[in-house]
C-alpha cells in the first residue's frame, strides 16, 4: 500500500476509529464512515465501561498484547489529561474470584500462573484476604488481585478517538450508509452509498462489527452476532462507599461457569454495572435487543451471591451488547485473499475493546503485510461452524 494511498474505513466502533487514526499517523489519507452518528448508540463499543485486564488464562499472545495495550492506555490517558480532559481509563485493579479452589487448567489458575511467570505482582487471595480487600464481597474462597488493570469509559473513548482522528486530518462521515462495495474486476475501488454515489478509494477496510457479514456475505459462515446481557444498578447512598473504586475493583466471579463480571460505581454515571460474558444468544445485528427473564434471573442470582448486601436490587437499565464472534474467539484482521484492495478488521468476540490503544497498529500492520497468524483470514472456521451445528443437533 502506497504511503499516500486513500483508505476508506467502514465502521467507527473501536476497530474502525483506532484504525483510521493509526493509518493517518502513517501518512495515509483516510476517510472514516459510519451508518450512524459517531459513536453509534447500538454499537458494541457504546457503553459506559469495558474491562481492561491481562487475565487470559494460559494464552500468551493476548497476555503479551495486553501488556502492550495497558502501557498504551497510560500514555493515551496522560496525553488526554495534559489537554485538560477527565480520566477515561481507571486503573482500579482486577479481582478474579472463584467459589472453589483454583485448579490447573482453569481460567483463573492459568491466568494467575502466567501473570506470575511474566513477572507481575499478583496477590493470591483466600476467603479472608478477599473480604479484607473487598469488604462487600460474598462467595469466594480463592482467587487473586492484579493491580494493573481496571476499565475504560468505552463510549467516551470512542468519541474522543474520533475527535483525535478528525484533528489529525481524518475525514469523518457519520450517517453514511453503505449499499455495496465499488469494484472493478476483482479489485475493490471504494464504496457505493444508498443514493448510488461512489466514494473512491485505493483501499477499503471493513470494520463494521456485527454488520461486517452483511456487507461481506463470505464472512457469514465464519462469524456470528450474539447478544450479551448487561445491567446498570443504582446503589443507595447509605452503602455506596463499599462499591466505589477504592473498595471494589473490576471483578470476575466464577466467570468460566457464570459468565458474570462487574464494575465499581461509575464516577460519572453513578451506577454499578454487571454483565454476562458467555455463549450469548444468536441475534441479527438489526433485530430488537431484548434482555430475557433468564438473563435477569442469572444476574439477580449473581448479585445476591457475590455482592449480597445488594440482593434484590432492581436494575435501572438493561440491554444486550452485540458481539461479533469468530468461531475460535480470535480477531479477524487480514486482507481479503480474493478481492484486492479490501481488508477486514472485526471478530472482536467480546474482548477487543481493551486493546483499543494498539488495535489500529495491528490493523495497519496487517495492511502492510504483517498479519498475526491467529488473526489471519481463515476460511477453515466454516467447518468449525458446521461441526458446532452438528454437535447441537
Amino acid at each position: 500500500m502506497a504511503r499516500d494511498a486513500h483508505v476508506v474505513v467502514v465502521g467507527a466502533g473501536i476497530f474502525g476509529v483506532s484504525t483510521a487514526l493509526e493509518l493517518r499517523r502513517r501518512g495515509r489519507r483516510v476517510t472514516l464512515v459510519d451508518r450512524a452518528e459517531i459513536p453509534a448508540a447500538d454499537a458494541a463499543s457504546s457503553d459506559i465501561s469495558k474491562a481492561v485486564r491481562m487475565t487470559y488464562g494460559a494464552d500468551l499472545l493476548y497476555t503479551e498484547l495486553m501488556e502492550q495495550a495497558r502501557e498504551a492506555w497510560l500514555d493515551l490517558q496522560a496525553r488526554w489529561q495534559r489537554g485538560g480532559d477527565e480520566p477515561l481509563y481507571h486503573e482500579v485493579g482486577v479481582l478474579v474470584a472463584t467459589s472453589q479452589p483454583m485448579r490447573p487448567g482453569s481460567f483463573e489458575h492459568d491466568s494467575y500462573e502466567l501473570l506470575r511467570a511474566r513477572g507481575h505482582q499478583v496477590e493470591r487471595l483466600d476467603e479472608a484476604a478477599m473480604h479484607r480487600r473487598v469488604p462487600a464481597w460474598g462467595a469466594g474462597v480463592d482467587g487473586f488481585f492484579h493491580a494493573l488493570g481496571g476499565y475504560a469509559e468505552s463510549g467516551r473513548v470512542v468519541a474522543r478517538l474520533a475527535r483525535d482522528a478528525q484533528a489529525a486530518g481524518v475525514e469523518v462521515r457519520g450517517g453514511y450508509r453503505v449499499a455495496a462495495l465499488a469494484e472493478r474486476g476483482s479489485r475493490v475501488t471504494g464504496l457505493v452509498d444508498e443514493r448510488g454515489h461512489t466514494l473512491l478509494a485505493d483501499e477499503v477496510v471493513v470494520a463494521a462489527g456485527a454488520w461486517s457479514p452483511k456487507l461481506l456475505p463470505e464472512l457469514a459462515p465464519c462469524l456470528r452476532s450474539t447478544g450479551h446481557a448487561l445491567f446498570h444498578f443504582g446503589v443507595d447512598d447509605a452503602v455506596a462507599a463499599d462499591y466505589q473504586h477504592e473498595r471494589l475493583p473490576f471483578f470476575t466471579a466464577d466467570i468460566a461457569t457464570t459468565g458474570l463480571y462487574g464494575f465499581p460505581i461509575h464516577p460519572r454515571e453513578g451506577v454499578l454495572k454487571l454483565a454476562l460474558h458467555d455463549a450469548g444468544a444468536v441475534i441479527d445485528a438489526d433485530a430488537p435487543r431484548e434482555v430475557s427473564a433468564a438473563h435477569r434471573a442469572r444476574v439477580g442470582d449473581g448479585l445476591a451471591r457475590y455482592l449480597p448486601a445488594l440482593a434484590g436490587l432492581r436494575p435501572r437499565y438493561a440491554r444486550l451488547c452485540l458481539y461479533t464472534d469468530s468461531w475460535d474467539g480470535d480477531f479477524w484482521i487480514a486482507r481479503h485473499p480474493e478481492r484486492e484492495g479490501l481488508a477486514v478488521a472485526t471478530g472482536g468476540s467480546g474482548h477487543a475493546f481493551k486493546f483499543a490503544p494498539i488495535l489500529g497498529r495491528l490493523v495497519a500492520d496487517a495492511l502492510e503485510g504483517k498479519t498475526i497468524d491467529r488473526f489471519r483470514w481463515r476460511p477453515e472456521l466454516r467447518s468449525a461452524r458446521a461441526e458446532a451445528a452438528r454437535c447441537v443437533d
